[in-house]
This record gives structure tokens, sequence and C-alpha cells, in this order.
């Protein structure tokens, strides 16, 4: 049986800062992950080159039930104790381009120049002290005396401290698995109920056949649900909508209810439709909305309005009804595209019962809980990688 000060079970973001933090502090550490690879998620992020951190990430980038929960550890390390981090392993990053932004909100994001793996690598050197055990899997936790037995699939450990960072349930192709919420109840955690989070929104098969023209066609839209919205990249796809506007509005959307797209946020569209009813008459709606926007949506929006008319049979009404439309478009989602395609989890385990200082569980001494296993969502971005860099960081400098 092999015993360690600390045994952290997962091996991605959250997991590998931890065990890094803790074996700088002298700390004995095992690193268990269930699969073969580590770092996974980091690897498939940002295109291959690991949108790392985001430069403005705060609070109010975070979805939880328990809003105030992630205040400390984001003051405590942040984006830029990542980038010190960065930079003193010599790897070369940059910040997405200002004029990439159809909304200057989201900027602040930082990107490897050259690969994602450099981050994983520069997390695997951090944990130099730590013994990594890949494709090893967890079967038994227990209490034990003031600590906790592990049984694996290869062999027997014992801990003082354990962190669960196995993360949520998106991407199950790389081992997603609700590991992490199995074992938070077995130790009377309560569970937020998790769903998809920053993913691709469905439609049914009669909304499908009405916008299958569309697909692959990629706008600048602002998208709301409530009073939150997003403004970026919005992308009609062969199952519904996707792009970033639509991933952020994913964290919020409620499954029943529309969601609102603007497809020109800059434009008085009624007054450009009155000038344009003034000035060519002649012009049948489609062929003015199709100045504003691509043919196809034009097309869409224009049959939507029930008023694909010449510019000179439409009422002061009907130019209000056809603005409305293309400023507030309502579409009713079916669903998400699930785990699959989803990028992080929303919900998790209750923060109520965690410290948000330690990330120890009050009730259960020794036992964390850090990354996205957590009831605490970032919106799109970098600010999910912050959390994970965060939450380590800060459970690392207590087991």
């Amino acid at each position: 049986m092999k015993t360690a000060d600390v045994i952290v079970i997962g091996a991605g973001a959250a997991g590998l800062m931890c065990a890094g933090t803790a074996s700088a502090r002298g700390r004995s550490v095992i690193v268990l992950e269930h699969t073969r690879r580590i770092g996974e998620k980091i690897r498939i992020s940002g295109g291959g080159r690991c949108n790392f951190t985001n430069l403005y990430c705060g609070p109010d980038n975070f979805i939880s039930q328990n809003p105030h929960f992630c205040k400390s550890a984001l003051s405590r390390f942040t984006p830029e104790d990542f980038v010190e981090m960065v930079k003193a392993s010599g790897i070369a990053y940059h910040e997405k381009p200002y004029e990439d932004y159809a909304d200057q909100s989201a900027r602040g994001q930082l990107f490897c120049d050259e690969s994602s793996k450099q981050i994983i690598e520069l997390l695997i050197a951090r944990c130099d002290h730590a013994d990594i055990l890949t494709d090893t899997k967890v079967q038994t936790i227990e209490r034990k005396g003031e600590g906790f037995y592990v049984l694996t699939s290869a062999e027997e450990f014992e801990c003082g401290s354990l962190v669960i960072a196995c993360g949520g349930l998106s991407i199950p192709k790389i081992g997603a698995s609700t590991f992490g919420y199995e074992q938070a109840k077995d130790f009377g955690l309560a569970i937020i109920p998790p769903c998809a989070a920053l993913v691709p929104l469905t439609f049914d098969p009669a909304l499908l056949k009405k916008t299958a023209s569309l697909s692959g066609l990629s706008v600048d839209a602002r998208v709301s649900f409530g009073k939150t919205a997003f403004r970026e990249g919005l992308l009609f796809t062969h199952r519904g909508l996707s792009g970033p506007s639509i991933l952020q509005i994913s964290s919020y959307w409620e499954e029943g209810q529309a969601i609102k797209i603007d497809f020109l946020p800059d434009q008085a569209v009624l007054d450009v439709l009155k000038s344009a009813r003034k000035n060519s008459p002649k012009q049948q709606l489609r062929t003015v909305l199709a100045e504003l926007v691509p043919q196809r949506l034009a097309q869409l929006l224009a049959e939507g309005s029930g008023h694909d008319e010449r510019m000179a049979d439409l009422s002061d009404q009907k130019l209000a009804e056809i603005s409305a439309i293309v400023k507030s478009w309502k579409v009713l989602p079916s669903g998400t595209e699930g785990y699959r395609t989803a990028e992080v989890t929303r919900g998790g385990v209750d923060t109520n019962g965690i410290s948000s200082k330690t990330f120890e569980a009050k009730e259960v001494p020794g036992l964390y809980f850090i990354g996205e296993v957590l009831d605490v969502t970032g919106h799109l971005g970098g600010h999910n990688f912050q959390w994970a860099w965060a939450s380590g960081w800060c459970a690392g400098q207590e087991i």
C-alpha cells in the first residue's frame, strides 16, 4: 500500500495545478487519472492553442447558485499570476486581436502562439515531485481515521488529504464521468443538478426545415435571454445554432423558453426601412434586407415577417413589425447538443458545503473539491481555465 500526504483524483487543469502547488510546499502528492492521457481538455482547447486565461476575468464572468463563492480564489490567484508562470516557462503567447471582437467586453483572451501542449508541459514540470499515475481507476474511497483509503484498479493508497478534481460531464469521449458527483453525495454533500453549458442549441424538425438554407452562415449578432445578452459571432448549423454568442447564452438558457436575436445590433433598422421606402419604393423587402444581412437570411426574415412586398406598399406599422423581427427575432430551441459538444458543465457540487478559501468540505475535514466539479461555471474565453488555476492553487496552499 502506498501512502502520501495528498491524493489528487483527476489530472486535468485544476488537479495538476493543485498537485504542483502542494508538491512545491514539500507535500508528498499522488495524482490518479483514470484515462491514459493527462490534461486532455487542455490539449483540445482553443483550437489546439489553449485559451489559458482572460485578462479581465472576474466574478461577473461566472454562474453559480452561490455567486460570491468564486471571489476569494479569483482575487488570490489572478490571470496575471498565471501569465507570470507562462512567461517563466518561456511560452510565447498572444491576446486575441481586438478587431476580432464584435463586443469589446469579450476581449482579453490569451492563447499560446504554438501549442496547448506547452501548458500541459508547464503543469507537469511543476509536478516534478509528485507521482502521476494514468490509466488508474478509483474503485472505492473510504474514510480512515483522519485520512482516506483509496482502492484503485492498480493498487491501494492512503492519504491525509484527498482532492476531487475530476471535472464535470462535458466531452465524455475524453473521459468525463459522474465520479466527482457520486463521491460528493457519498460524503453527504449536495449537488446542484448538472447540465450542458457553453453548448450549441438545437431546433425541432419544423424549424430546421425553415432554416436549412442557412446552414454554415455566420453573422455578428446580439443574442439575449431575459436580461442577459452576448454579442459575438452566431453560426447557423444543420442542427440549429452555434457560435460564441450562442455558446455563451446557452449557459443561461432554460428549456422551453425562447431566445432573442438582434441581427443588426448597430443599426436603427426602422429608420433604414423608412428611408428605403422613400428612396427605393419599387424594391421588394427581401432586396432591401439583403443590403443589410446576407441574402439567405434576408429571405428568411422577409418571409417570416409576412410582409415581403414592395417597399411602397408597406405601412409604418408593417415596417415596425419587420424591424422588430430583424432586431428581436424570437426562436425557441428544442434543446442543446448535450455533453458531447458542451465545453463545460453547469451545476455540480453545491458550494455552500465548501470553504471558499481552502476548498475543503466543511463537514468532512481533509476532503477537497476544485475545478469544474463545483457549481461554478465560467463564460467562454479563458474564464473556466482561470477558475481551474485559481481553485487548484488555493487548495494546494492548504493541503
